[in-house]
């Protein structure tokens, strides 16, 4: 499927794991990671993005502590 938004997509996706066949379009990376439960890098921090931890635990323990 094409994306309009590619080009503009691509210059903000913060995910930096190589090589990634979802970059720049966001409706099959969203639909990919949901299947899996967790969320897309853009949910993340650059610090927590990197750690390749995309469960949603991880991004509910980030923002309370707990």
């Amino acid at each position: 499927m094409d994306c309009d938004r590619y080009e503009l997509n691509l210059k903000r996706c913060n995910c930096t794991y190589e090589p990634c066949p979802r970059k720049g379009n966001c409706c099959e990376c969203i639909a990919y990671h949901r299947a899996l439960g967790e969320l897309p890098a853009c949910y993340f921090t650059a610090e927590e993005e990197k750690t390749y931890d995309r469960s949603i635990e991880f991004f509910i323990k980030r923002r309370t502590g707990r």
